[in-house]
């Protein structure tokens, strides 16, 4: 079994570590030895774990460590990674066993992506780094997707979409066929995008249209 640990003690890293319990059951591939967390103390515990220290324990570790980065806000995730620095780290995809890939051999995909349990993935899908795929949720036929983008339970992407990178998409929100998102975009929970979408917008309703300019 390798080791693994996750970035971040918060609800969705335990719903990551209840997946690494999963997973197991199906085929012991894991030894999970705590949570990384800048925010909380080393040493605290949750029901799944104890905190084992922060950036700084991720960057001095000795021995090879595979590590999943389970946090919702995408810019936070690109800042994550541009921060470690240590090679023994590996970022290997989380697949919880409900997953359902209708033709897994025409899906290719990068490395630290996580998939929660009911989410459906279609044929010739292209996932690049760091995307993070909650419950119940669907990829349609020939999508395209970049990196650290979060899809939030029940979001629903039809087929022939491209997404770029750190996009966050809300609670039931849906981005029909043939369209184009750009970066660092926010969808609102249950907005429906019916056309391309630029960068570093929030948008919002149904339709949905940009109502505000992201930060920089």
């Amino acid at each position: 079994m390798k080791d693994i640990a996750i970035y971040g003690a918060g609800g969705y890293g335990r719903e990551v570590a209840c997946i690494i319990r999963r997973i197991n059951e199906v085929n012991a591939e894991w030894n999970f030895i705590g949570f990384i967390d800048d925010g909380v103390a080393a040493g605290d515990s949750t029901e799944y774990g104890k905190v084992l220290g922060g950036m700084g324990f991720i960057n001095s570790y000795v021995e090879e460590l595979a590590l999943v980065i389970p946090i919702g806000n995408p810019s936070v995730i690109q800042k994550i990674i541009d921060a470690i620095d240590n090679d023994l780290i590996s970022y290997p995809n989380i697949v919880d066993p409900d997953v359902f890939f209708l033709d897994s051999n025409s899906v290719k995909m990068g490395k630290g992506n996580v998939f929660s349990p009911k989410t459906l993935v279609s044929c010739n899908v292209v996932i690049g780094d760091f995307n993070l795929f909650n419950m119940n949720g669907g990829i349609g036929h020939d999508v395209t997707i970049g990196n650290c983008n979060t899809f939030m339970p029940n979001v629903n992407i039809s087929g022939g979409v491209v997404i770029g990178d750190r996009n966050l998409f809300g609670v039931k929100s849906t981005m029909c066929q043939y369209l184009t998102m750009g970066n660092d975009n926010q969808v609102a929970a249950q907005s429906l995008i019916i056309r391309n979408a630029k960068d570093g917008f929030t948008y919002v309703g149904i339709p949905a249209i940009p109502v505000s300019k992201n930060k920089e």
